[in-house]
């Protein structure tokens, strides 16, 4: 008779496979769900990082119109805020950081007065639409 409660014991402490495959069925939907939202965090930060990026271009530029009465030509670019015939370093880097993406910022300067910074966004390309594709820039209205 202890051998056949033995038995019925063994068999009660496992694990059905309807159980087993409920049990990977929620752990696949948590997955998911918390795989979606670091995605989606890691999107903004991207978008965050490309803004202030920006905004310290537009500090270093306004240092270097205080020092040289203009902004940097659009053939000199944003190189010109590290190698600039006076030897300042408006940014205090190396070399010019590339936008989260891998992609250098796009610098015009139409007159002395005036400049904008453009970082195409995730997509890469110019324009784009949707929060992510857009693009981003110093430009008050495009963003």
């Amino acid at each position: 008779m202890t051998d056949t409660n033995d038995m019925r014991n063994r068999g009660d402490a496992g694990f059905t496979l309807v159980e087993l495959m409920v049990v990977i069925a929620i752990i696949a939907i948590l997955a998911t769900i918390v795989g979606f939202n670091v995605f989606t965090a890691m999107d903004d930060a991207s978008i965050t990082q490309a803004k202030s990026q920006i905004k310290n271009f537009e500090t270093a530029l306004t240092a270097y119109r205080l020092k040289f009465n203009r902004f940097p030509s659009t053939s000199e670019g944003l190189d010109a805020l590290i190698t600039n015939e006076r030897g300042v370093n408006f940014l205090r880097s190396k070399e010019i950081p590339k936008d989260p993406w891998g992609q250098p910022y796009l610098y015009t300067s139409e007159s002395s007065r005036e400049f904008k910074i453009v970082s195409y966004g995730a997509d890469r390309q110019p324009g784009g639409s949707g929060e992510y594709d857009s693009d981003i820039t110093n430009d008050l209205e495009s963003n």
